[in-house]
């Protein structure tokens, strides 16, 4: 295992931010044999320390091993009921740009998306499903493999989040993502959350509510869908049997989007 060690002069105290621990922070990457972060970690290695910039520099070097994604105590994510969710229902959305403030410009291709609703039909039956789509938070999650600058992280609870502090707007992990869920602001952000910071020329994503997570809450999105929306979304630990989500998981079929690309999400559909 390796760990990237980023620092940075800034500090927001955001727990989605990554810097709340007074600008320092340790991303664990695995370097298990065949794992795409072990390229990364071997060539961080014999680099074992680059300067970016002032304030801001890489080490990397061998301790504590974070938890691998079947070790993780706790597991973090969301199950989606396709079936219960309708294409004329958007309050996960509303409830995600509203815990943000994330405002539009009116230009749909550039502004900031966290949670959208996907509509699929089956062209064999005509039958159509809706479904919200945002960061699947993945246990193997490309944008923290390409990140050169550790921006994009994972926490042990298996959230994705980018710091923004270091993050250079090099767009790799937008690239990467194969759910099209990070954005880019292009914009300057006025009336920014204290616990969601955004900043032009940064990336950023969904970040499951972490600041609401780590007080024993709910994601915004799945609490608004239970109370306002139709009760298509469950929150809960993934790994704790005893959880709702894991005992509805464990009893009903469900499925991650492209599966087949072995990246695990956090975030699971039923009725698709």
């Amino acid at each position: 295992m390796s760990q990237v060690e980023s620092h940075s002069s800034r500090s927001c105290g955001s727990s989605s931010c990554g810097c709340e621990t007074g600008g320092s922070r340790t991303v664990a990457a695995s370097n298990a044999p065949g794992s795409r972060r072990g390229l990364l970690g071997a060539a961080a290695t014999v680099f074992a320390s680059f300067i970016l910039a002032p304030g801001i520099s890489l080490r990397a070097f061998a301790e504590e091993a974070a938890p691998a994604p079947g070790a993780r105590k706790v597991r973090w994510g969301i199950l989606i009921d396709s079936t219960k969710c309708t294409p004329d229902c958007d309050a996960c959305v509303t409830a995600c740009n509203t815990e943000f403030n994330l405002v539009g410009h009116d230009r749909p291709r550039t502004d900031p998306q966290w949670i959208r609703k996907v509509t699929i039909k089956d062209e064999s039956s005509g039958h159509v499903t809706s479904l919200p789509v945002m960061c699947q938070h993945c246990a193997e999650p490309p944008c923290v493999d390409v990140c050169p600058t550790g921006a994009s992280f994972q926490r042990p609870d298996g959230i994705v989040l980018i710091d923004r502090h270091i993050c250079i707007g090099c767009r790799y992990c937008i690239m990467a993502c194969p759910y099209g869920a990070r954005n880019f602001v292009n914009e300057l952000v006025d009336n920014q959350r204290p616990w969601g910071p955004r900043g032009k020329g940064t990336a950023e994503a969904c970040t499951m509510c972490v600041h609401r997570v780590d007080e024993g809450r709910t994601p915004a999105c799945v609490e608004a869908c239970s109370t306002t929306g139709n009760k298509a979304m469950m929150f809960g630990d993934l790994n704790d049997p005893e959880s709702d989500i894991a005992k509805r998981v464990a009893s009903f079929p469900s499925a991650q989007i492209r599966a087949d690309l072995r990246t695990d999400p956090g975030v699971r559909y039923e009725g698709i």
